[in-house]
C-alpha cells in the first residue's frame, strides 16, 4: 500500500497488475502534489494534466493568468479520462518527460 502525503487521498477500488501503479506496484511518490484537468487521454498509460495558476507582474502589480501541461502515468485501476479533475504526485521519471502519476480523481466534478 501507497505512503501518501496527504491522508485525504483515497485508494481505487479497482486492482491493477501494473508496476508503476503507486497502489498496487512499487511506485514511490513524494514531492509535489498538483491538481488539474485532463485535456488529452489519446496515450497509452499516459495523460496530459493542465493546470492554471496566477503569476505576479511586479512591474504593473497586476496578476496574469498561466497554464501548464502535465504529463502523468495513468494506471489502469484509476484510469483517469478527458475532462476529469485529478490529483498527480511527483514521482521518479519514468520516461523522458514523465515524472507525475494520477494518484486520485475527483468525484462529481
Amino acid at each position: 500500500m501507497i505512503k501518501m502525503i496527504d491522508p485525504t487521498i483515497k485508494p481505487p477500488e479497482k486492482e491493477c497488475q501494473d508496476r508503476d501503479c503507486p497502489y498496487h506496484g512499487n511506485l514511490s511518490v513524494r514531492g509535489q502534489v498538483l491538481e488539474g484537468r485532463v485535456v488529452s487521454d489519446k496515450m497509452d498509460k499516459t495523460v496530459v494534466v493542465e493546470r492554471g495558476y496566477a503569476e505576479g507582474v511586479p512591474k504593473y502589480e497586476r496578476y496574469e493568468r498561466r497554464s501548464s501541461r502535465i504529463l502523468a502515468h495513468n494506471p489502469p485501476c484509476i484510469n483517469a479520462q478527458e475532462g476529469d479533475v485529478v490529483k498527480i504526485g511527483e514521482c521518479k521519471s519514468l520516461s523522458k518527460q514523465k515524472a507525475f502519476v494520477v494518484i486520485e480523481k475527483k468525484e462529481g466534478e
